[in-house]
């Protein structure tokens, strides 16, 4: 099988639609992290992303039968932009099956490149189902996201440019993983050519179905997964990527939404590009792995595999980045209500840059303060939070907490006397009309909102934080209305930031 795959992705069709992109050396970041950090550059393609690679070699390799009849495929994002230039190219049929919670700038996109354009569902999961009925209605040839030999052997093509781009030493390649069709293509050709270079594997630490189902030695699938990340959002690993992955990626990392937008801004900084979340995923692995591991001197290689960002996350990226760059640190401060303590306070934090500061009395005897504090290294937190506690002024670091960090800031207040039996949760909204009512129709009409707090991010969902009071023992129907609703959710009741602010 091994052996296959190398072949396949030798005599692989890619070229007649996509280009060899550049190899390039990340100058500041490679004198930031003391290793010689490259990045090849699929955000460059036609598409702006990796996948007309799999996709148009998919297709140039169906018979003249086959594509006479056409081609479908379900996907909101790069993968139906892929197939739909390969099928412009080639001539051929093209219906891509998008959820109808895809943004318009995308689904022109598709349309632009010739493909037809059917919405259905509120997901990827219905736009799926649906694509296998129409592939079969109507014997359309379906062209998998990642899951099929053909489209793995056509994203392998990049790790075959990298060794003939870079002949020298190689200690590892980082890429992003979502079903596994990247990583599968170029961890069977690199291991095989060049077994001493580490093939590293990079997840968001709420879409990892890949490490779990490593872990596992079989296929795990996941009920939830974070939407920040959108490229690489996939709750389930495909069977053909899952055996590859196993045999030939020596070592995985995760990271989190802050250090993916910081890897945003280091590409943008190194080379004047914007990356999506999912783009920058391998970038900001190799990061925390090459400072986890005290890699110095080391050559390492980071696919940036795509740039369609929809230009209102910016906000939220540069926002993050901050914490993500390890250059601001958020904290809970406990002050007792008497003469002079704010001002002692403004002292111990001293000449350090407040990027952040909102004070609630909270009553007669205490206050509370949420700070943000420029930083210089990932460490000072604990040193700042202990400087506070040495003072009595009790400190929770909230450098770390995503509920502060996209809700708290923007709402610090105080609690209310009437919030009886609150419970807060945390949601993930998609951003389509009516999302806010089938939520409120869903709940319990006896409940009641006690605190409501929505963010927009420029994504296709919305973060909403919501107080909602249950009575004690209608716990159970609670739990069964955040089955029903089906929308990705987390408790923040125990969350200290909550008991504090809000």
């Amino acid at each position: 099988m091994s052996t296959d795959y190398l072949k396949r992705i030798l005599t692989s069709r890619v070229y007649d639609v996509a280009i060899q992109t550049p190899l390039e050396k990340a100058k500041a970041l490679s004198e930031r992290t003391g290793n010689t950090v490259l990045f090849k550059r699929e955000d460059t393609q036609p598409v702006f992303s990796f996948k007309l690679r799999g996709a148009y070699n998919k297709m140039a390799l169906l018979s003249p039968a086959a594509r006479a009849r056409g081609v479908i495929a379900a996907s909101a994002g790069n993968h139906a932009q892929g197939v739909a230039l390969a099928a412009s190219r080639l001539g051929c049929r093209a219906v891509i099956v998008m959820p109808t919670t895809t943004p318009p700038v995308k689904i022109e996109a598709v349309r632009r490149l010739g493909a037809e354009t059917v919405l259905f569902g509120d997901s990827f999961t219905d736009a799926y189902e649906k694509a296998t009925e129409l592939e079969k209605a109507e014997q359309l040839t379906f062209v998998h996201p990642f899951d099929d030999p053909d489209v793995i052997a056509g994203q392998g093509t990049i790790a075959m440019e990298i060794l003939h781009q870079h002949p020298d030493s190689i200690d590892a390649v980082f890429v992003a993983i979502g079903g596994g069709g990247l990583i599968a293509g170029v961890a069977a050709y690199i291991k095989q050519l060049r077994p001493e270079i580490k093939v590293i594997g990079v997840q968001t630490e709420d879409s990892d179905a890949m490490i779990r189902s490593i872990r596992a030695g079989k296929r795990i699938r996941l009920n939830d997964v974070g939407l920040f990340s959108d490229g690489t959002a996939v709750k389930q690993v495909g069977v053909e990527t899952f055996k590859l992955v196993k045999e030939f990626v020596d070592d995985f990392v995760t990271v989190d939404t802050d250090e993916i937008c910081a890897g945003i801004k280091d590409v943008f900084q190194d080379t004047r590009n914007i990356l999506e979340p999912a783009g920058a995923l391998a970038i900001a692995g190799a990061k925390r792995y090459m400072s986890e591991h005290r890699w110095q001197g080391k050559t390492v290689v980071a696919i940036a595999c795509g740039a369609n960002m929809n230009f209102d996350r910016l906000r939220f990226v540069a926002e993050r980045a901050e914490v993500g760059e390890a250059k601001e640190a958020l904290f809970a401060i406990t002050l007792p209500e008497e003469r002079g303590s704010f001002r002692q306070l403004c002292e111990l934090v001293g000449p350090r840059n407040v990027t952040e500061f909102n004070y609630r009395i909270s009553d007669a005897e205490k206050a509370h303060v949420f700070v943000g504090i420029q930083i210089g290294n990932p460490k000072e937190p604990e040193r700042i939070a202990s400087e506070f506690e040495k003072k009595s002024f009790p400190t929770i670091d909230l450098t770390h907490n995503e509920m502060a960090k996209t809700h708290l800031r923007h709402m610090v207040g105080g609690r209310s006397g009437l919030a009886d039996n609150e419970l807060l949760y945390r949601f993930e909204f998609p951003e389509r009309p009516g999302a806010l009512m089938r939520f409120l129709n869903t709940m319990n009409p006896d409940w009641n909102i006690s605190l409501f707090h929505y963010r927009n991010q420029g994504a296709d969902y919305g973060q909403i934080l919501v107080g909602i009071q249950v009575p004690p023992g209608q716990k159970t129907r609670f739990k069964a209305f955040l089955s029903e609703i089906g929308y990705p959710h987390w408790n923040e009741t125990d969350n200290p930031a909550y008991r504090l602010f809000l």
